[in-house]
């Protein structure tokens, strides 16, 4: 069977399954349970100085839902922990001493000064953790105090944050990044340039999910009001995943080890975010949705499909599409495809032919009976039919064989990369050329 543990930053852990820093992992009691789960990690859920931090008394999550009720999306307005900080060290030292082959890192946030990390970081330190993850990222709450996404938005505070705790502290150091920002390259550099051994992303996007049409208060409503919070769950994947990438494939950024996070909710989700270089990922929303139970299903699924693929460990797929991301211009424009519609799986709900007749190329054509046919003259390949198809396998985009000519632009297909390995965009192009 396939090899599920991870060494990452020399911290193992059984599986590349950690709990974000979140309200699952506020206390020992959560922790112990999802260890008896499976998860091969956690991230302490984000601890301050004190005074105690106070959280609202009453709603603190906003909700989207799918049309079925799944949930897409959670809004947080929660803040860091706001248990006493002795109180938290001690469970965390518990814990640690009754699960060490578990990795055990504790998120912290405190004010941008320096003396206050040298405060903290040796009584976490002192609990046995594994590592630390600087949260640079919570977008609500916290960032008015010069806190959270106040300073992962300013690189030079990033640099400045990394280097104190690397002068002041053994452990692994993991910036947590926040992606309410114009380009993430920016603050991973800075991070990298602090010293900082990794780095984790992304955390939640700052959101309002809904108004209440009665009240007219943001969602969650407290007593009137709302607030805007941090955007987590499945709908926030598809920015965590362009994000790690960035990191992923940026010149000064490649090779810094990521922690991957955002909307995974099942094993492909995880394998995804591998492949994209991470090497481990923390879980919140989908613990919170389904249970800490959860995880088996993911490592089980991680650990099948691995199987078939012959991976043996996550190293032998870590990465493996980082090399397949590139920027538009760079895309093979000799490449040709066509919409394929399977008669037989076809359910007739013209749903393709209503999107592409009413939005797209016009490329289908339905009968009087009800069945549709692509017209290969109009079809740009687009995948616009395959997106909206309720029918898995149904349309699927068939490539163009060389030789053959395109009925839509009367070229001939051709496997003759000449003209584009030269083109002025393309790295690489000259000696491709030679």
């Amino acid at each position: 069977m396939a090899d599920l543990s991870t060494d990452f930053l020399g911290i193992k852990s059984p599986n590349p399954f950690w709990l974000a820093s979140a309200p699952p992992t506020d206390k020992e009691y959560n922790v112990r349970r999802a260890f008896e789960a499976g998860w091969g990690g956690v991230v302490w859920k984000t601890l301050g100085q004190d005074p105690h931090i106070v959280n609202v008394n009453g709603p603190r999550y906003g909700a989207v839902w799918g049309a079925d009720r799944r949930l897409l999306g959670l809004n947080n307005i929660e803040l860091i922990t706001d248990r006493p900080l002795d109180v938290n060290l001690r469970e965390i030292k518990a814990v640690k001493r009754d699960y060490p082959d578990r990795a055990m890192i504790v998120s912290l946030m405190v004010p941008c000064e320096e003396q206050a990390w040298k405060d903290i970081l040796p009584l976490v330190e002192d609990t046995g953790a594994d590592g630390i993850e600087l949260n640079f990222g919570c977008p609500h709450g916290m960032s008015e105090r010069g806190m959270g996404a106040a300073v992962g938005q300013v690189p030079e505070y990033i640099e400045m944050v990394a280097r104190w705790c690397k002068q002041n502290t053994r452990m692994p150091v993991i910036v947590k990044l926040t992606p309410n920002i114009t380009d993430i390259r920016y603050p991973a550099r800075a991070a990298k340039a602090g010293g900082a051994d990794a780095v984790s992303l992304i955390n939640t996007v700052s959101s309002i999910t809904a108004v209440d049409l009665d009240s007219f208060s943001p969602e969650p409503s407290i007593d009137g009001k709302g607030s805007h919070g941090g955007y987590c769950g499945p709908a926030v994947k598809p920015i965590a995943l362009n994000m790690v990438a960035e990191i992923a494939r940026d010149a000064e950024t490649h090779g810094l080890p990521i922690s991957g996070i955002g909307g995974i909710t099942t094993w492909r989700d995880a394998a995804e975010f591998i492949a994209l270089g991470c090497g481990n990922v923390q879980v919140c929303t989908a613990a919170m949705t389904y249970g800490f139970k959860v995880v088996q299903e993911m490592a089980a699924g991680l650990s099948e499909w691995m199987d078939e693929k012959g991976y043996a460990s996550i190293a032998d797929f870590q990465g493996r599409a980082v090399p397949n991301v590139t920027d538009w211009q760079y895309l093979n424009l000799n490449y040709v495809a066509k919409a394929k519609i399977d008669q037989e799986s076809c359910i007739k709900c013209g749903r393709c032919y209503a999107a592409c007749e009413d939005t797209s190329h016009q490329a289908i054509a339905m009968s009087d009976d009800r069945v549709f046919t692509v017209k290969d003259e109009e079809c740009v390949a687009c995948n616009l039919c395959v997106n909206v198809c309720p029918v898995d396998g149904c349309i699927t985009m068939e490539p163009m064989a060389a030789g053959q000519t395109d009925p839509r632009t009367g070229k001939v297909v051709s496997d003759d990369y000449a003209n584009w390995t030269t083109h002025p965009n393309n790295p690489g192009a000259v000696e491709a050329a030679e």
